[in-house]
């Protein structure tokens, strides 16, 4: 029987359509695949280059020893020589906080006599003589964060600053607080917290006066923070000059540290926002930049100059370049200006916050109102750094200038940098703690940090970062120590919120 021209014709259309149909069903399929191939490979050379940067940047740096004379791996802790301290202001544990898992040692609490330079131990208090003080100088220290990258040693209950990190017996806001006491006094002394910390504070602190220690209900970031004690000071001395220095950094070379404070006390009275510039010691990608501009001739502040511009933080060839031009340095977050130009900066970039924090600091002294206007202005407030809301455009006018500074600095944001800064043999890894209780076989660098009081052995691994802690283990390397913050969150998302 034969098939009709028309059904014959129709078929074979038919045919040639789900002949087409398939054909594009593979073609589609081929490109979903080929696509995701794409981006898996994508996804790998990112995370090589971000490899290769951070091993670039440590290059950098190992071959930039000598720069400037300094070098922080050269000396425990700092380039400036420490006298050592006493057997019984050594501590086994790198915690001061009392609120630590009960299974970690503990320093005792002997008696101690604090020294005016900090971090170097001196006995001779009368190094600095009573003309180091700046009157009408009030110190402002920012005492937040959790030190996310310094986990699992850093956590929530007691973040990095009140951890003695070198254990020479002093956290790093005791070293803060000795070592801006030359300038100022425990009368003009103040610290901005969180609930959380004030009971650690005021046992680390003893001298810290109960109405210098400014509670702030949560963290709003470094703005709100400084902008706080500005508003408050302002209120109670209007031609009080503050300046902001995070409680959790380390510094060498007091001497110099306190000549660009005072200098940039002296600009600051010219209604400038001051701020200090580190001179780099390698091209570091984990700091912002701050490019000298122009000097600014103001008497008995030589070096001061305009900031040209803030520079984010660079990649590592980036940063490289800055430092050859020798007009760039560390943006340290270090912020010294006239408390009521920080507020009338604020008044004309951030209106509305300006507004909020002068009603707060106008009631600060009286707790009831205190609470009242805190409970109803606080939680509106901006959560932004000081450096994008007021200095950023206010250099954009020449109202920001720099002190260039020469001291030795670092924030200790990563183990990476705090193993810089511990004593070791050449190639040796670096011990936070007891070192009788790390045992080491052809390793080289690295830091572990042996605070569970178990026996941590390593064999031909290099460059490692072991921190064990009686709850948790971190096996990471020094190039990634920088995304530590990453296990944090995961640990976030997984429920260990208790080890955080």
């Amino acid at each position: 029987m034969s098939v009709p021209p028309q059904l014959s014709s129709l078929s074979v259309g038919q045919s040639n359509s789900q002949l087409s149909v398939e054909l594009m069903f593979q073609s589609i399929m081929g490109m979903m695949q080929q696509s995701q191939i794409d981006i898996a490979d994508l996804k790998h050379e990112c995370s090589e280059l971000k490899q290769a940067n951070a091993n670039l940047e440590r290059q950098l740096r190992d071959n930039n020893q000598g720069y400037n004379g300094y070098y922080r791996a050269s000396t425990p802790g700092f380039m400036t020589p420490a006298v050592p301290s006493s057997p019984q202001m050594r501590a086994k544990s790198p915690f001061l906080s009392p609120a630590i898992p009960n299974s970690l040692p503990t320093l005792s609490a002997p008696v101690h006599h604090p020294s005016p330079l900090g971090d170097n131990a001196i006995s001779n208090s009368s190094y600095f003589s009573a003309a180091r003080d700046i009157p009408g100088f009030y110190v402002v220290i920012p005492a937040g964060g959790a030190g996310t990258r310094l986990w699992p040693l850093s956590r929530e209950g007691h973040p990095k600053f009140l951890l003695d990190l070198t254990l020479k017996g002093r956290s790093l806001i005791q070293a803060t607080w000795d070592r801006l006491l030359p300038l100022t006094s425990a009368s003009r002394t103040t610290i901005v917290a969180g609930p959380s910390h004030v009971t650690s504070i005021r046992e680390q602190l003893p001298d810290l006066l109960s109405e210098n220690l400014f509670c702030e209900p949560t963290a709003k970031d470094s703005m709100a923070a400084i902008g706080l004690a500005a508003a408050i000071l302002a209120h109670r001395d209007p031609d009080a000059v503050i300046g902001s220095f995070a409680a959790d950094h380390m510094i060498s070379g007091d001497d110099a540290f306190l000549a660009a404070v005072a200098e940039a006390v002296e600009v600051a009275r010219n209604d400038y926002l001051v701020t200090i510039g580190i001179a780099p010691s390698h091209p570091s990608t984990g700091f912002g930049y701050i490019r000298l501009g122009e000097p600014v001739n103001i008497k008995n502040a030589p070096n001061a100059r305009l900031v040209s511009s803030f520079k984010e933080k660079p990649d590592a060839r980036t940063a490289a370049s800055y430092i050859a031009t020798g007009k760039y340095r560390w943006n340290a977050g270090m912020f010294v200006m006239k408390a009521t130009t920080l507020l009338k900066f604020l008044e004309e970039y951030k209106p509305e916050m300006s507004e909020g924090l002068r009603k707060i600091g106008a009631v600060w002294d009286d707790e009831k109102e205190r609470n009242i206007i805190l409970e109803k202005i606080w939680p509106e407030l901006e959560k932004i750094p000081i450096d994008n809301a007021v200095a950023e455009p206010a250099a954009e006018v020449g109202r920001v200038a720099v002190v260039p500074a020469t001291f030795g600095w670092d924030d200790v944001g990563d183990f990476s940098s705090l193993s810089d800064l511990l004593p070791a043999e050449a190639n040796q890894p670096r011990v936070l703690g007891d070192p009788s209780l790390v045992l080491t076989d052809q390793v080289a660098g690295g830091i572990v940090v042996p605070g569970s009081g178990r026996l941590i052995s390593c064999l031909g691994v290099d460059d490692l970062v072991i921190v064990d802690m009686p709850d948790c283990l971190l096996v990471t390397t020094r190039a990634r120590s920088q995304e530590v913050k990453r296990i944090v969150k995961k640990a976030k998302d997984h429920g260990w919120k208790k080890l955080l």
